[in-house]
């Protein structure tokens, strides 16, 4: 297929399938976004029209559907990174708060659960800064509810010995926020 024969056929199926993919992005986004989701999905299947198979519409519709999650997704990472800034402005705003003092302590948290193994780690993000209750940690976990009650006792013994203990001299521990803030209490 030359050139002008592509171009040609991802025009016909542009023609066919543009007001379903735009259908289906809206029906799930919104306006606002349908338009930039459609945008994105037709210019992968520029890019990948060679792998398009004859029934076009449900492939674009996955496309579509991949964009959202990644729009979704971006959009999710926008929000905790501006929550995250919020709040070392508000620990700088405080009468006695320092933005460094509260970095150092985040820094010393971030560090000691580096040192956590991966289902510590888990369980611990699950439910202390993804707010999920044991049984949805669990779900996530695939494992049962009292599992996930025992990993995350163990995994918050571990993280408390982890912070006692710094590997390094220095290590800033007046800045760590209580365990009420790191919401580990459920």
């Amino acid at each position: 297929m030359d050139d002008d024969e592509a171009m040609a056929a991802f025009t016909a199926m542009y023609d066919a399938c543009r007001t379903p993919v735009w259908a289906f992005a809206t029906a799930r986004a919104g306006r606002q976004i349908a338009d930039e989701v459609v945008s994105e999905t037709f210019a992968i299947a520029w890019r990948r029209f060679h792998d398009i198979p004859g029934n076009q519409l449900p492939w674009l519709l996955g496309v579509a559907r991949n964009v959202l999650r990644d729009t979704f997704r971006a959009e999710a990472r926008r929000e905790s990174l501006a929550a995250e800034l919020r709040s070392w402005t508000s620990a700088a705003a405080q009468p006695g708060g320092d933005v460094g003092e509260h970095v150092a302590g985040r820094l010393a948290l971030l560090s000691a659960l580096a040192s956590l193994s991966d289902n510590d780690r888990e369980a611990l993000v699950l439910v202390a800064w993804q707010g999920l209750t044991l049984r949805e940690a669990a779900v996530v976990a695939d494992c049962a509810p009292t599992a996930m009650r025992v990993r995350l006792h163990r995994a918050r013994r571990r993280l408390r010995r982890s912070l006692s203990e710094p590997d390094e001299p220095g290590h800033a521990f007046a800045a760590l926020p209580d365990r009420a803030q790191l919401r580990m209490t459920r």
